[in-house]
């Protein structure tokens, strides 16, 4: 479990996907996180260097969830395949690009 109990802004997730990305993180696809207040995550993990922004864009896998439900994740305390058999996170498009963004949130420290 992470050691920050606070609760993460929208703009601090973005940051910090950010800097764990890099300039090549390897996830060669784009990630969009849809929150239910219209704000979003894009992280663009095709383009060099890679990228993540708050733009709503077309993206190759889109997750809606809350929020809140993010900062479980990271914080450990739901395991984001559960969130996902349990509708706290719908996922819409290829899966195989939300798991590759699990391993990206496991080193999100």
């Amino acid at each position: 479990m992470s050691e920050d109990t606070r609760d993460l802004t929208v703009e601090e997730f973005t940051h910090g996907m950010n800097h764990l990305l890099g300039e090549q993180s390897g996830l060669d696809a784009t990630i969009k996180i849809a929150f239910e207040d219209d704000r979003v995550i894009f992280i663009d993990g095709k383009s060099t260097p890679n990228a993540v922004n708050n733009e709503d864009q077309p993206a190759d896998v889109t997750l809606r969830l809350s929020l809140e439900t993010l900062n479980k994740i990271y914080r450990r305390e739901l395991n984001p395949v559960m969130a996902a058999m349990t509708g706290k996170v719908r996922i819409e498009g290829d899966l195989r690009h939300a798991m590759k963004l699990e391993g990206l949130l496991k080193s999100f420290d």
